[in-house]
């Protein structure tokens, strides 16, 4: 794979075969982001669980102190009073069936997010073919099928994310943005690890966390210190 300049140049103020302890990381992959966007920064986990077995599955949801840094935009389904509160909260697109077929018929995907209320996982389940490829089911298990839609609603846009490994046992989390202060991503960094640490599997054996690298959306990786969390 060739590279670009910024890239190559990036990468020169990376020692390969260094792991490097948080503060230090996030330092020095702020001065790697060197794109012309506001480039997102991301933690890449691989962990020593095998994801085939069903109670090695990691998966769950952290809210981070400072958010992403990214404007995420919330579909609701809902009715009646709870799709009030979901308006009320600053859901982008609330609605029914209605919602549901125009994402069917005209392959609408104008959203980031889609949280649910119980009762109409009918009507989402219909879609759920297209949804699911796309990471967009509504799921318990991050917290996007829920009665208490308002605080769902809030969460996400305030700065939840969710983290799972794929079938590789890694998983891809963004953290921030590279126009963050440091001290504000070391504390999405530190949010996220105890959070992905305290969702250790009881049947994982051996060493927990295998490898963690952070890097920005165009820039080379670094890789971190495990034992420091």
């Amino acid at each position: 794979m060739k590279h670009g300049k910024k890239y190559l140049d990036s990468k020169k103020l990376i020692e390969s075969t260094k792991l490097y302890d948080p503060a230090e990381a996030i330092a020095l992959v702020k001065q790697t982001g060197k794109a012309k966007f506001d480039e997102t920064v991301e933690l890449s986990i691989r962990l020593g669980v095998d994801p085939r077995h069903a109670d090695q599955q990691v998966r769950g949801t952290v809210v981070l102190p400072h958010g992403t840094g990214k404007k995420v935009r919330v579909l609701v389904f809902a009715k009646g009073d709870k799709a009030e509160e979901a308006r009320a909260a600053g859901a982008e697109y609330v609605g029914e069936a209605e919602l549901a077929d125009k994402i069917k018929n005209e392959n609408w995907f104008d959203f980031d997010v889609a949280i649910a209320t119980p009762d109409m996982m009918g009507v989402v389940g219909r879609i759920g073919r297209i949804l699911g490829p796309k990471g967009l089911m509504p799921n318990p298990k991050s917290g996007t099928v829920t009665a208490d839609v308002a605080k769902a609603v809030e969460e996400v846009k305030g700065g939840k994310v969710e983290y799972r490994v794929d079938k590789t046992a890694i998983a891809h989390v963004p953290i921030g943005k590279v126009s963050f202060d440091e001290e504000k991503l070391v504390e999405n960094l530190t949010a996220l690890m105890e959070a992905v640490i305290k969702a250790k599997p009881s049947s994982a054996k051996g060493t927990y966390l295998r490898s963690l690298f952070l890097s920005t959306t165009m820039g080379p990786s670094i890789r971190l210190n495990g034992t420091k969390f």
